[in-house]
């Protein structure tokens, strides 16, 4: 049967079908992009919680420094505080490469581009 012998409401049945197989589409190319991005940001999520970790003992050993020196003056509290900057470096360390994979990870691109093609695809089927 030829296009224009079809009635209207087939022809709109089918736009919408179609329409109805493409969002699916998106759907699943959204899920498995968002399943490789979180891959990528796993390393990163793991190393800032290490960062986390590591300058909250540097802040706890910085602070154990300070009530030493303020109670009494011994050699113990210039040893905490050298572990406590020494942690501290470690912290800012392991943060700053986290921040930097972070950059790296983006949103869904492919769907995004795909999305626009499927919204002009629907332009162009329904003049």
């Amino acid at each position: 049967m030829a296009t224009a012998d079809r009635p209207i409401s087939a022809v709109l049945y089918e736009i919408v079908g179609n329409v109805q197989d493409i969002v699916r589409s998106e759907v699943h190319l959204a899920k498995a992009e968002l399943r490789e991005e979180m891959q990528k940001s796993r390393g990163a999520a793991i190393l800032l919680g290490a960062g986390v970790l590591l300058l909250s003992s540097g802040v706890l050993l910085v602070l154990l420094a300070i009530v030493f020196a303020l109670t009494e003056v011994m050699p113990g509290w210039a040893a905490a505080l050298v572990v406590g900057a020494g942690v501290g470096v470690l912290a800012a360390l392991c943060l700053a490469f986290a921040v930097k994979q972070f950059k790296k990870v983006r949103a869904v691109p492919k769907t995004a581009a795909t999305m626009k093609e499927n919204i002009e695809w629907v332009k162009q089927a329904t003049r």
